[in-house]
């Protein structure tokens, strides 16, 4: 059976550009929530737990969208869509152990300079002026937020955040990217099953587990729960669906405002203080986002004669921008 089939309606492109935005500022507190569940639970287990409770609560929501799909084209696209999503974030929140919420925000959000260039490797697609000017302002703007001023050292934590960035950076572009073959909220729910048994599988053989009073306490199950079903579950759908009706660069870069409601949660919630340096590089941030937005976007690739349904509606090729 075809795993894909043709779209008839879209929304307006700015809805889809809303529930990149609205992902983002989940994800942004997800980084203290993330903070404090890794203290009880090691970083592959806790990611391992997280995406393979997700990828059962979609499976039951979305199980309309997985028809089809025990192919080998399906099943190895999940598997490697869930093979990088897992390295992106175990490798982000190894980094979170030894490193502030705020800060590792910020240097996650590092991905957005290197999608534009690796597009430019995997597609020949030439990074445009102003993805180069929005990228120069948004590093400088990490710069400002993340970096000390009178120490330029990099820590461990802080080096494997940078890392992570190159991890989420690939998702990116392999999600936009298969989402034009295979129906994207199927491919959802391959990339969390997946995911989550590379996490036991790796946690298992390299991490001790804490024992079950430390995992039944109310205050780890709270934070567990709004990971599995806002930080995952909700904002994936946000985010695939959008990244399949946004250009890569700039869905990005959109999606780099996590790294902002982060700080703004650490804040709120752990008592970090904002600097006039860190405000400046809020501001310039948000000037990236808006070069991005407002300049014009390079021709997108064809899209095929047939695209995957998004939730409840589907779309014409031709709706992309």
């Amino acid at each position: 059976m075809d795993t894909t089939r043709q779209t008839k309606r879209s929304l307006p492109s700015f809805v889809y550009k809303l529930m990149l935005l609205a992902a983002t500022v989940i994800w942004g507190f997800a980084f203290v929530v993330m903070k404090d569940a890794v203290d009880v639970l090691p970083p592959a287990q806790l990611i391992g737990v997280r995406f393979l409770l997700t990828g059962l609560l979609m499976a039951a929501v979305f199980h309309r969208h997985l028809r089809g799909s025990l192919n080998a084209g399906f099943l190895g696209a999940g598997l490697a869509l869930g093979a990088v999503t897992f390295l992106a974030f175990w490798v982000q929140t190894v980094g979170l152990t030894d490193t502030t919420p705020g800060k590792n925000a910020f240097l996650t959000a590092t991905y957005c300079i290197i999608v534009p260039f690796m597009l430019w490797a995997v597609a020949r697609r030439r990074p445009t002026v102003a993805n180069v000017g929005a990228a120069v302002l948004c590093v400088a703007g990490i710069g400002l937020v993340s970096v000390a001023a009178d120490t330029l050292t990099i820590g461990f934590g802080d080096l494997m955040t940078l890392l992570c960035a190159v991890f989420f950076a690939a998702q990116i572009i392999a999600i936009a990217r298969l989402s034009q073959t295979y129906d994207v909220l199927g491919l959802t729910v391959y990339q969390f099953l997946f995911g989550g048994v590379l996490g036991l599988l790796l946690g298992a053989a390299t991490e001790p587990f804490p024992g079950l009073a430390a995992v039944a306490n109310a205050d780890f199950l709270l934070n567990l729960a709004y990971l599995v079903v806002l930080a995952s579950g909700v904002c994936y759908v946000l985010q695939n669906v959008g990244l399949a009706h946004v250009p890569e660069a700039q869905g990005s870069l959109l999606l780099s405002l996590e790294s902002v409601f982060g700080v703004i949660a650490s804040v709120l919630l752990c008592g970090e203080v904002v600097t006039g340096r860190m405000m400046l590089g809020f501001a310039l941030i948000f000037a990236a986002i808006l070069m991005s937005e407002l300049a014009p976007q390079p021709e997108k690739r064809e899209a095929p004669t047939e695209t995957a349904p998004t939730p409840e509606l589907e779309e014409s090729p031709s709706a992309t921008p």
